[in-house]
């Protein structure tokens, strides 16, 4: 499955963003998606996850709380809602998706979409 990330932008502390995540097949249902972020430097870090159906999520402890993950099957998206953002939220943002499972190791996932940057000021 090809995977486009959308939604970035660069906002004031404190802002909110919502991420998407297009599927160019009709077989999204199958994929736990991922999103992950990256800092300059440094390697691509676990940020959510929803699995296939969307009953389990998992969130990585600094933005537990802040973040929504979500998908919608029928039109083949994944979203992640930031709420409360910071600037140490700066970074680039990318979604993937994984079959057979959801893993928050970035290695686990079978395909990703482009990074969508995501700046914050203070």
């Amino acid at each position: 499955v090809q995977l486009q990330a959308s939604g970035g932008g660069s906002v004031q502390a404190g802002a909110s963003l919502r991420l998407s995540c297009a599927a160019s097949e009709d077989t999204l249902s199958v994929y736990a998606v991922g999103w992950f972020r990256q800092f300059p430097g440094k390697e691509r870090e676990f940020v959510a996850l929803i699995s296939q159906l969307g009953g389990s999520t998992n969130y990585a402890d600094v933005v537990q709380g802040r973040f929504t993950v979500s998908r919608d099957n029928a039109k083949n998206m994944g979203y992640l809602q930031m709420n409360s953002l910071k600037p140490e939220d700066t970074a680039v943002y990318y979604c993937a998706a994984k079959r057979g499972g959801y893993s928050i190791t970035p290695g686990a996932y079978d395909s990703w979409g482009q990074g969508t940057l995501v700046t914050v000021s203070s």
